[in-house]
């Protein structure tokens, strides 16, 4: 896997079909619930945990909402559910009947099979291969917006890999004018932009320098350093860059790295009072993705969803 990759698909949240169950049984009882109350009763019948209901896809939204959406959607065309009123969701006798029938639930295959029927022909998806339950979510098994999000993040990935050889093989003055360009670009400096790279000789131990106002009465400095892969950065850097800000009457820096660094190195920054933030490649290039550092925009594209208001 590379140092650089985005953040893996594997989560504790399951997969769509295997909330199918988890749904029914929060609306067995024969109450009508309102979507945001229904989620949360068919988490607890599901047994999330709470990190699982705190994981959010790249949009913001909650991934395991965003599974259970995509399972009301199979289970109104089923006519499993009904929405009597605006987003109050209740259980119908097929769903009732099918709940009886298949305790246990099912799999995606079954699931795809099962719920093909009930979509017109032009959104029924190629049915995926069978994949054993120890396996990883293919992506197929994914909904269609974590579809989309998958694919984007495989381009950041090869982006992102792309980035990190171009910063380690550019000048070192490139890197340091890169870094202190994305801090500005990330709102450190105020509206005028009050950043600058300082390094070279003697400067200090520091390689650019943040003014938080017009005065420069407050001032966050950075130390940005090209390692190769697999060269981490130590304590013993780190030590030497507190050491630097001491220099300079500094409590707060940050300190970018192409490589990584190592237990010691993220202990001491988190120990030593200064305030020191570590930025490793793959947060780097994170970083310079989201805030368009080195990058630019090839296409964009719209997600759009059903407005139940104007059905209202």
């Amino acid at each position: 896997m590379s140092e650089v990759q985005a953040e893996s698909t594997v989560t504790e949240v399951p997969i769509w079909p295997a909330l199918i169950v988890p749904v029914l049984r929060a609306l067995e009882d024969g109450r009508t619930l309102h979507r945001k109350d229904l989620f949360h009763q068919a988490a607890d019948q599901a047994g999330l945990s709470e990190s699982a209901r705190l994981e959010t896809l790249n949009s913001g939204g909650l991934r395991y909402e965003q599974r259970m959406g995509w399972v009301l959607s199979h289970l109104t065309r089923a006519n499993w559910i009904d929405r009597p009123t605006k987003g109050h969701y209740c259980i119908t006798d097929p769903g009732r009947q099918w709940l009886h029938a298949n305790p246990d639930g099912i799999n995606y295959s079954q699931a795809h099979e099962l719920f093909a029927q009930y979509w017109p022909k032009s959104e029924k998806q190629i049915p995926a291969q069978k994949a054993s339950t120890a396996s990883l979510p293919t992506v197929e098994e994914l909904e269609p917006v974590e579809q989309i999000e998958d694919g984007i993040n495989r381009i950041h990935d090869e982006v992102g890999a792309a980035l990190i050889q171009r910063l380690r093989e550019g000048h070192p003055d490139f890197f340091e004018e890169a870094v202190v360009k994305l801090l500005l670009k990330m709102g450190y400096g105020g509206a005028e932009q009050r950043g600058r790279r300082i390094g070279g000789s003697g400067d200090g131990g520091v390689d650019g320098v943040i003014d938080q106002d017009a005065l420069g009465l407050d001032r966050i400095y950075v130390q940005a350093k090209r390692y190769a892969d697999g060269n981490t950065v130590g304590r013993e850097t780190i030590q030497a860059f507190v050491g630097a800000l001491h220099g300079v009457g500094a409590s707060r820096g940050v300190f970018i790295t192409t490589s990584t660094f190592t237990s010691g190195a993220r202990q001491y920054a988190e120990n030593v009072p200064s305030r020191i933030i570590l930025i490793d490649s793959a947060r780097l290039v994170s970083l310079m993705i989201k805030y368009r550092v080195g990058v630019q925009v090839k296409q964009s594209y719209d997600v759009v969803e059903l407005d139940e208001d104007f059905f209202e």
